[in-house]
C-alpha cells in the first residue's frame, strides 16, 4: 500500500453472551432514552431479518478508493460487524456481491455502510445482513489513496469506536459502548415489561390518555 494509511490492531471481541442479550432488544426501544449512538435512519437494511449484534470493526474509505477494504476483509472474525465510513462519499458503492461473499466466508455477522452498495439482487440472494444508504451502479476501485482501519469513524452521525457493539435491526443501527450495554439491556427489559402492561390495559378497553396521562393541555378554545 502506497497511500496514507492508518492501520490499527483488531479490537477485542465482545463477550458472546452479552451480544446475545443485546440482540434480543430493539433499536427503537433504545431510542426511548439514548441521545447518542443512534445512526441516521437512512442507513436501512437491504432486507428485514433477525436482529444482529456484533463487535464493531471500523473502516474509513475515501471516495472512489476501496483498496483497504480488501485488506480489512482478511482481518475479520466470526461475529464481527464491519462498519464502513465513506467519508461523505455517496456516489461509489464499496460493497457488492464479491465483497459480501468474502465477508460471509469470514463469518461476519453484518456490514453497515454509510453510503450506497451495488448488486442489490445478488446481495439479497447471498443473505449477509447489510445496512446501507441505498444503491449505486458506480463502484469503488483499488486506487490506493489510503484509509483507516480500526480508528474511530462516523456512521450516520454516530461515533463508532472499534470494539463497540453494533445492534442492527429493521428500524436501523445503534452503537453501544461495551461498558454501557449491560445497563441498557436491563433498562430495555424493564421498558418491555411496562409496554406489556400497557398493551394488556388497552386490550381491556382502557384509553391510552388515561394510562399515560399528558401534562395539562390548558384551556381549549
Amino acid at each position: 500500500m502506497t497511500g496514507s494509511y492508518d492501520l490499527r490492531a483488531m479490537p477485542a471481541p465482545v463477550d458472546p453472551a452479552l451480544l446475545a442479550r443485546v440482540a434480543a432488544i430493539q433499536t427503537s426501544t433504545l431510542g426511548h432514552w439514548r441521545l447518542w449512538g443512534m445512526c441516521d435512519g437512512a442507513i436501512a437494511p437491504l432486507h428485514i431479518g433477525p436482529a444482529v449484534a456484533g463487535t464493531a470493526v471500523t473502516l474509513a474509505l475515501p471516495g472512489a478508493d476501496g483498496a483497504l477494504l480488501h485488506h480489512a476483509l482478511g482481518q475479520l472474525r466470526p461475529g464481527d460487524v464491519l462498519a464502513i465510513d465513506r467519508l461523505g462519499d455517496d456516489r461509489h458503492a464499496c460493497v457488492g456481491g464479491i465483497v459480501a461473499r468474502a465477508a460471509l466466508a469470514r463469518g461476519v455477522a453484518a456490514i453497515v455502510v454509510d453510503g450506497p452498495v451495488a448488486d442489490i439482487a445478488e446481495l439479497r440472494a447471498i443473505g449477509l445482513p447489510i445496512w446501507a444508504r441505498g444503491t449505486s451502479a458506480r463502484t469503488t476501485r483499488r486506487i490506493g489513496l489510503g484509509g483507516r482501519l480500526n480508528a474511530p469513524v462516523s456512521i450516520g452521525g454516530a461515533v463508532v469506536m472499534p470494539g463497540d457493539i453494533l445492534l442492527c435491526d429493521g428500524d436501523g443501527v445503534v452503537c453501544l459502548p461495551v461498558a454501557e450495554a449491560a445497563h441498557d439491556v436491563d433498562r430495555a427489559a424493564a421498558h418491555h415489561a411496562r409496554e406489556t402492561t400497557i398493551l394488556a390495559a388497552l386490550d381491556q378497553g382502557a384509553l391510552l390518555a388515561d394510562i399515560l396521562p399528558s401534562p395539562p393541555l390548558g384551556a381549549i378554545v
